[in-house]
């Protein structure tokens, strides 16, 4: 389908919303004159009124005409005397595919590429051009495969695929626009309607009076169905956009892999979802690893350190290249399965071109930790920006969990506070113990219906591993707390405590002193001396 006609459908898509939007006005304007005619005046203007309160989000979606402003992705702009080995990069592969290079490249701080364009005159005359591209994916992929993602980007290009994004996207946010309106308002119907009957059980139980349960299913009925009508006209609305979103995706791919060839075009598409998950993680795990701490990775590693962890767990991550998703994200994703592209490709013909540009896409950055640490000034909040630096992740780590532990909030920790009416600690616990107060203590923990109604041995097998868990926990609080724990930092596993020897030179099984502690007959004597020694 040429650009003229995609144009044209997605037009006619946008005037469908609005030419619903009229008939449903249409159809109000007749209910109420059929009312006023032949139903009681009183009955009338009720119903009326109901109609107008209908015709407000209605008559709000049909006048909200300017499309919202799009939003650019926080990123790098980088100019070609910046990045001269990307930008010949681009200019060589919109060659290849027959197409303008984009005016304006910017480095972003996900896994992800994208194209825009602000086209003109319902997407059919051309606009600048913009290309997001992702620091994650230099991290990750070789040239080859960033080579296959470019081409399948500015493959979008040659087909007008970006001109029409914007008329597309209006019509989507109107749609959206509208139902939200008609469901805020169902929402806000049923509040009111569910504070009146709390308001009057509240009333018939002062009286001594029998309640009724609070039903508000009816509230909000007739705005639920003028979302449920525009809810239908949605789901067409996006399959039938979406069809062609999807088949537009599989062009751009065949691009990729007449360009940058069949074997990286694939290998890319598998690089992607791994790289995504991977970046989740180390977002999670590593760089905002000191966040409630005030502590942030040193300069240049926020985006740097993912490097480092990808190099680090290579063969963990290989395995999960054969783990691609068959389903997209939702019914509605533009984007076709990533299996599916990825058996499309393969099966192409061989094309003999394996061995070329093997080398790191993080290569064609002119000065990679520069550009790195220009990246966090440019993607991070003010607020992030202003936390504490640390000189290296060892320190980030130590900091961390000594924050994290002083805060620490377990099952245990609660139960012991519900126990003793009493702030936590470890020397209560331990004094419990010694009591012979543990599986006391044990029964005021979180218990499933089964765990709560089993005696003896069979409870203590129940809860053994929650209090092992909390108590471990505690200990490694108190010896974080007085600096006598090492915390080992590791891109390929998660961080290990190491104690500190005793002045005599003695150690410690921190493992075996905890399950002695919680064992049937617990003994505190490991734990104790463990805290003695260094004292």
């Amino acid at each position: 389908m040429g650009a003229t006609l995609r144009a044209l459908r997605a037009l006619m898509l946008l005037a469908g919303f609005y030419l619903l939007g009229v008939v449903l006005l249409a159809l109000l304007v007749c209910a109420d004159f059929l009312l006023f005619r032949y139903a009681p005046s009183a009955l009338a203007a009720k119903l009326a009124l109901v109609s107008v309160l209908l015709a407000i989000p209605l008559v709000r979606g049909l006048f909200m005409l300017r499309a919202p402003e799009d939003e650019e992705p926080a990123g790098l702009p980088v100019t070609e005397a910046d990045e001269p080995r990307l930008w010949h990069t681009v200019r060589e592969l919109a060659a290849e595919v027959g197409t303008r290079v984009p005016s304006r490249i910017a480095l972003t701080a996900d896994v992800n590429a994208a194209v825009g364009e602000r086209a003109r005159l319902l997407g059919l005359l051309p606009g600048p051009r913009s290309l997001h591209l992702g620091v994650p994916l230099l991290q990750g992929l070789n040239e080859a495969q960033l080579r296959a993602v470019l081409a399948h980007e500015l493959g979008h290009y040659s087909h007008a695929d970006t001109r029409l994004t914007p008329l597309t996207v209006r019509g989507r946010a109107q749609i959206l626009r509208t139902i939200g309106h008609f469901e805020e308002r169902a929402d806000r119907t049923a509040a009111r309607e569910r504070a009146r009957q709390e308001e009057k059980n509240a009333k018939a139980t002062a009286k001594g009076k029998k309640t009724r349960e609070v039903d508000t299913g009816h509230a909000g009925i007739t705005y639920r169905v003028m979302a449920a009508i525009y809810i239908a006209y949605a789901k067409l609305y996006f399959r039938a956009t979406l069809a062609g979103s999807r088949r537009q995706e599989y062009a751009a791919d065949a691009a990729a892999a007449r360009i940058a060839g069949r074997d990286a075009t694939a290998s890319a598409l598998r690089e992607i979802p791994v790289l995504d998950a991977a970046f989740g993680f180390y977002m999670d795990s590593y760089a905002t690893l000191g966040s409630d701490s005030g502590l942030l990775p040193p300069r240049g590693e926020v985006f740097g350190g993912f490097g480092r962890m990808l190099d680090a767990r290579r063969l963990e991550l290989a395995g999960l290249h054969a783990k691609l998703p068959t389903q997209p994200s939702s019914p509605y994703d533009s984007h076709p399965p990533i299996a599916d592209r990825v058996r499309r490709i393969e099966t192409l013909p061989a094309d003999d071109r394996t061995d070329r540009a093997k080398g790191t896409a993080l290569a064609l950055l002119a000065d990679p930790e520069r550009t790195l640490t220009a990246l966090e000034d440019a993607v991070l909040t003010e607020e992030v920006r202003r936390l504490r630096r640390v000189d290296d992740w060892p320190e980030l780590l130590d900091g961390a969990m000594t924050k994290g532990l002083a805060s620490l909030s377990t099952p245990l920790h609660r139960a012991l506070a519900f126990y003793t009416k009493d702030t936590p600690t470890l020397p209560a616990l331990l004094k419990i113990i010694d009591d012979g107060q543990l599986w006391q203590l044990a029964r005021r923990l979180p218990l499933s219906e089964e765990a709560a109604g089993a005696r003896g041995r069979a409870f203590r097998e129940f809860v053994r591993p929650v209090l092992h868990d909390s108590l471990c926990s505690m200990v490694l609080a108190e010896l974080t707390a007085r600096s006598l724990v090492r915390w080992e930092f590791s891109w390929e596993r998660p961080a290990a405590p190491h104690l500190l020897p005793a002045p005599d030179g003695t150690t410690t099984d921190l493992d075996a002193a905890v399950e002695a502690a919680v064992a049937d007959t617990p003994d505190t004597g490991m734990l104790r001396t463990l805290l003695t020694h260094h004292d």
